[in-house]
């Protein structure tokens, strides 16, 4: 049976990757498969895997048909997190395609990959798509 394994990130410096999601998403770097262009980052509860990173040498894409939601559950939360994420080596972006009062804020990790994080108290965006 086909099930769904895992999001996987391609990025240009698998250790500082490591150190960005782990903080951001209080995940720990397993030792499964984990070799110079791949490392497998767990939940920190133990309940299982969560996101993989894989060294690429493919650019950056401006706007990917897939990426990350991290989700908040409030605006304060949001700008909270947002700020903590900037901290931690993510960038804003300039993003034109926001709706009139977006739900969601686009940012960069190190790598230039785009995720998007999102309040929930003030989703869906309206009908366009974030991206």
């Amino acid at each position: 049976m086909l099930r769904l394994g895992i999001p996987v990130i391609g990025v240009t410096d698998v250790s500082r990757a490591v150190t960005f999601w782990t903080a951001a998403l209080d995940l720990m770097a397993t030792q499964e498969w984990e070799s110079d262009t791949w490392r497998t980052l767990d939940h920190a509860d133990g309940s299982g895997r969560a996101l993989a990173l894989m060294c690429s040498d493919s650019p950056v894409e401006a706007r990917p048909r897939l990426h990350l939601d991290l989700f908040t559950d409030s605006a304060q939360e949001q700008q909270a997190e947002v700020r903590r994420l900037i901290g931690l080596g993510a960038r804003a972006v300039e993003w034109d395609l926001y709706p009139p009062d977006p739900d969601f804020v686009v940012l960069a990790d190190p790598d230039g990959n785009l995720f998007c994080v999102v309040d929930l108290s003030h989703a869906p965006s309206g009908d366009r798509p974030t991206q």
